[in-house]
């Protein structure tokens, strides 16, 4: 994928710190810029509130949002997703969506542009889309008893593999190598608790074949 041009809009190139013992490091060049259009992202924001609305997506009493949300744009590897630190307000508008433009799977970093960065999360969602062509959209959601539920019953992730890592991203492809996630289209991720992520062609998709395992 191409860089996004350099501009003034470019205000922050940054890394983080999102493992305690800081041996990995997400690393995230943002470019500050417009929202993308509402008319682009109406079924994406749709979606995501109503999410929040169950539950799904939110925040911890420690004040850690849980959860996020995107669509892949046209036919390219790029994909806009709910930006980070958005878990806690019940209705997002399009300045809560970045656009990920960019992504290295093995350094862990990633080139986003809109009026919001996004999470070391988008890592997981890059992954996904980076696999199939034709996955569209991916919802992951967070719910302790059905987490539970779930656990390996589903393509599930290594315990040990933390989320939002380059080995998470390979987790990723190891699922859809060995446990038959193209068709499943769900997992579990066993080393970030309550995590399950659904995908599929389009929003609708994702959100049935959640639904159908959330009603069993």
């Amino acid at each position: 994928m191409s860089n996004p041009p350099r501009s003034s809009l470019v205000v922050e190139n940054y890394s983080r710190k999102f493992m305690d013992e800081g041996v990995i490091k997400y690393h995230c060049h943002w470019f500050k810029d417009e929202p993308i259009g509402e008319d682009k992202i109406q079924e994406l924001m749709q979606w995501r509130d109503h999410l929040y609305s169950l539950g799904l997506i939110g925040v911890y009493d420690n004040g850690i949002g849980f959860g996020n949300i995107s669509i892949r744009l046209d036919e390219s590897l790029e994909f806009v997703v709910s930006g980070t630190q958005t878990g806690h307000l019940p209705h997002l508008k399009p300045e809560h969506y970045t656009r990920v433009t960019e992504f290295n799977l093995t350094e862990n970093s990633l080139a986003c542009r809109g009026p919001i960065k996004a999470s070391s999360e988008s890592l997981t969602h890059a992954a996904i889309y980076s696999f199939q062509s034709n996955i569209k959209a991916i919802i992951h959601i967070h719910q302790a008893e059905f987490w539970q539920r779930l656990l390996f019953n589903v393509p599930t992730t290594r315990p040990e593999v933390p989320y939002g890592t380059p080995q998470m991203a390979a987790e990723m492809f190891r699922l859809f190598e060995q446990e038959n996630l193209s068709d499943r289209k769900i997992l579990v991720m066993a080393g970030h608790e309550d995590g399950v992520l659904t995908f599929g062609e389009s929003l609708t998709e994702a959100g049935e074949v959640l639904f159908q395992y959330w009603k069993r």
